[in-house]
């Protein structure tokens, strides 16, 4: 059997012109496609991409508003809690130094009184030892002065930094009075022992 080459090369050589024929007219139409669909397409294409970034520029805006008013947020509330700190360390600082002044204002008392028991064995004796324990007595009576001076200055400066100073206790005159009225009575006693 003879196999017929020249039917089978020109049958291949066919439907090769035929493949590049389709191919040039699908080339053809696909150039012919893409001119016209940029102009169809490229106007909708370009609104849409415009739309698409305005979109994602005011969600990124409204993000960076937010964040912003976020820190601003975070910042105030860091503020107000280093001062709320501050102001309590201050008020406890306050409290320790009126504790202080109240046992320094207790013992000076203590010790007037103590005296005051032993100042029987001193009163027969010369003037000498009168006048060192009247000196004595006025420096513990100088001691409980100073200590009810400072309680009130200490406290006074408690309530400046008081956060609600409406809720704040006021000083009366009778309360400022009565620490010196104390000492003023503690002295005239002492001066009528020394006087005996």
């Amino acid at each position: 059997m003879v196999i017929p080459w020249g039917r089978i090369l020109s049958a291949a050589l066919g439907v090769g012109d035929l493949a590049l024929q389709r191919r040039s007219a699908s080339r053809s139409e696909t150039e012919d496609d893409r001119r016209l669909a940029p102009r169809a397409l490229g106007h909708l294409e370009t609104r849409l991409a415009g739309v698409v970034v305005a979109a994602l520029k005011e969600a990124f805006d409204r993000d960076s508003r937010r964040l912003d008013l976020e820190r601003q947020q975070l910042e105030a509330e860091r503020v107000r809690a280093e001062r709320a700190l501050r102001l309590e360390l201050l008020r406890q600082a306050g409290d320790r130094e009126l504790a202080r002044l109240r046992l320094t204002a207790g013992v000076a008392v203590a010790s007037w009184i103590a005296t005051l028991f032993l100042s029987a064995r001193l009163m027969g004796g010369s003037v000498g030892p009168r006048v060192t324990l009247g000196a004595g007595w006025a420096l513990l009576l100088a001691a409980l002065a100073a200590a009810f001076a400072a309680q009130a200055g200490v406290g006074s400066a408690l309530a400046r930094i008081d956060l609600d100073r409406q809720a704040a206790i006021p000083s009366s005159a009778a309360g400022a009075l009565a620490p010196w009225f104390i000492v003023l009575g503690l002295a005239l006693v002492g001066l009528a022992v020394l006087i005996e």
